[in-house]
């Protein structure tokens, strides 16, 4: 298994060194053979901004890869869904023991999430650090 994740897309635009790419993005079941016959395939089109190497040259309406580490994929994945389960989970459960009155736990629970993503927002540009994909012509 490969460690690069890869998408085949076109240039919609170039500024700087960075280029927007229009992507397909399919369920893992799009390429299915029943797929005309069920509702859960899918497909949408996304634009990823993807730095371009220096000494190399990019035109708008150009077939590219875009390419990342996989890595990231699984970072991303922690800090969208893992650790806010893990918050809501602990807090419900500490609350628990407190206050019985549900309603009021469940809210003050899911209401720790404002916070922890009012962070993820204060942080974003360096965690787009982290999160960087690259651009290299379609062999």
């Amino acid at each position: 298994m490969t460690n690069v994740i890869e998408h085949d897309g076109i240039i919609e635009r170039i500024k700087g060194n960075r280029a927007f790419v229009r992507i397909e993005q399919h369920s893992a079941c799009s390429a299915c053979h029943a797929k005309s016959a069920c509702t859960a395939s899918d497909t949408a089109e996304k634009i990823i901004e993807a730095l371009i190497p220096k000494d190399t040259h990019f035109n708008v309406g150009q077939r590219v890869t875009i390419f990342g580490q996989r890595s990231m994929g699984l970072r991303a994945v922690l800090i969208a869904f893992v650790i806010p389960f893990c918050i809501i989970l602990v807090t419900l459960l500490l609350l628990k023991l407190f206050i019985s009155d549900e309603l009021l736990t469940g809210t003050l629970a899911l209401s720790t999430l404002i916070p922890y993503f009012g962070l993820i927002a204060i942080f974003k540009k360096k965690l787009a650090g982290k999160f960087q994909f690259y651009i290299k012509n379609t062999n």
